[in-house]
Formats: structure tokens, C-alpha cells, sequence
């Protein structure tokens, strides 16, 4: 009965200390999403249910004794699990380093890549003991090794004050270039969005087959308004080429089919 006794209490005391520590993260959480404190959770929960297990096993005849082989013999169990889990110790390892060097935190937009290669693009949701779990654009979720994220390439745009995106228009070689330039200007600084002035430079970055490709970066406060500002702009400058009769070239197939008669 006492046996019973004893398990419930330390039961209860488990459930009522990872209780407070959920409290506590969720109160620094409110005030930061710094990725070290999702991180640190983890850590302080499986060291805590450690302490508590060994705790538990000192209080029985029958595990005492065990739990006094394995700490006398804790070398070599270490020896053994850091052989057997190497790839898991990896991640906890690069979990630390990422939780150190904070490369990214909860809720910022990062793109993972590897050798040019895009592994995962997306928002930071939660960074795990053994990975980290982002967001994806298309509504999966990414489920990534910290070992992996750490040895990646991040771009983070958070780093950033403000965000820049290029805007690429192609007008015929017969259109008002002088016009063309003042229109992209106008409707680059008319958003509502863009951090774009009079001063911002339109340039003509080349030629095609078809004319002359004009230039300019769309400065805005974060990716979110870029994307947006972007888009918008793109179909303002249709249209207002349009009104102006600028021509945007574009290639036309001519099919001539024989005579019937």
C-alpha cells in the first residue's frame, strides 16, 4: 500500500512541476518568441523526468539496487548510448548551438537550403529538442533536424530593416521609354505599401528580342508587404501602359492554312 502511496505522490509532483514549468515558458513567451525558450523547455522537462525516475527508483528495495549498478556504471552506459544514438545527440547538440546563436525565432519567415537546394521555405513554428518545425506556404508542415538546420544555409529577412524586391516590366522598342520610366516610378511610390520615393532609380536592365526590359527594386517594412505591393504593382503598370499606349510585347502565332477550293 505504501508502494502505491509513493508512486502517486511522485505521479502527482511530476504533473504539478511540468504544470509550472509550462506556466512559466508560457509567461516568457508573451513577452519574447526567442527560439532558445522552446528549446530550454524541452531540455528542462527531460532532465526533470530523469531526476524524478531516479528519484523513484530509490525508493524501492528492488529498484534501489539497480539504480546504484547503472550510476556506478554511468561511463559506460554513456560510452554505449552516445555510440547507439549519435544522429539523436546530434540534434540535440545543434538544437543547443541553434538555441545559442538564435539564427532564427518563432514566427519569422526562413528559407533552409543546402548545396542551392531548397529543403524547406516557410514559417518557424516550434524548435523541438530534436527538430524544428516549419510552415510551409502550401500548408504543410516541415519536420526538419536541427543537425540539418544547423549545417544550412538560413535566409532570414527578420535580419533585415526593410525588405527589397525587384519589378521587371518588358515594353516594345517603339514605346515612349522616357514615359514608361515616369509611369513605373508613379505607381511605385503611389502604394500604400512601398517605402518607394521619386528618388528610387528605374533603369532599363537589357534587351530581348521583343524590347526593352525595365528595372526597379519595391522597397517595403516586411515579406508580407512585399508580396503583396508586388503583385499589386505588376497590374497597375498593365493597366496604366495601357491607358498611355505603351505596348507590352508579347509573342503572336500566325497559322496559315491551305486553300480549300
Amino acid at each position: 500500500m505504501d508502494s502505491i502511496v509513493k508512486i502517486c505522490i511522485f505521479v502527482l509532483v511530476t504533473l504539478v512541476l511540468n504544470n509550472i514549468i509550462n506556466l512559466i515558458f508560457r509567461f516568457l513567451a508573451r513577452k519574447t518568441k526567442a527560439v532558445h525558450l522552446r528549446f530550454s523547455k524541452g531540455v528542462v522537462k527531460v532532465i526533470l523526468d530523469i531526476i524524478i525516475i531516479y528519484s523513484l527508483a530509490q525508493q524501492f528495495e528492488i529498484t534501489k539496487d539497480i539504480s546504484k549498478v547503472l550510476l556506478q556504471s554511468g561511463s559506460l552506459i554513456i560510452a554505449i548510448a552516445t555510440f547507439a544514438a549519435q544522429q539523436a545527440l546530434g540534434n540535440v547538440i545543434s538544437g543547443l548551438s541553434i538555441s545559442a546563436s538564435r539564427p532564427y525565432n518563432v514566427d519569422e519567415k526562413i528559407r533552409v537550403m543546402q548545396g542551392g537546394t531548397i529543403i524547406a521555405e516557410g514559417i518557424v513554428k516550434d524548435v523541438m529538442i530534436r527538430h524544428t518545425v516549419i510552415d510551409q506556404f502550401n500548408g504543410e508542415s516541415c519536420i526538419v533536424p536541427n543537425s540539418i538546420m544547423d549545417s544550412s544555409v538560413i535566409i532570414n529577412t527578420n535580419y533585415t530593416a526593410n525588405v527589397g524586391n525587384f519589378v521587371e516590366v518588358e515594353i516594345a522598342y517603339s514605346a515612349d521609354i522616357e514615359e514608361a520610366i515616369r509611369i513605373m516610378r508613379r505607381v511605385c511610390v503611389q502604394h500604400e505599401l512601398t517605402l518607394n520615393t521619386e528618388q528610387n532609380a528605374v533603369t532599363a536592365s537589357g534587351y530581348t528580342q521583343n524590347g526593352v526590359i525595365l528595372k526597379t527594386t519595391i522597397w517595403t517594412e516586411n515579406l508580407n508587404d512585399s508580396f503583396k505591393a508586388c503583385s499589386d504593382i505588376r497590374i497597375a503598370l498593365i493597366e496604366e501602359f495601357q491607358k498611355s499606349g505603351i505596348e507590352i510585347p508579347y509573342q503572336t502565332v500566325t497559322v496559315h492554312s491551305p486553300d480549300c477550293g
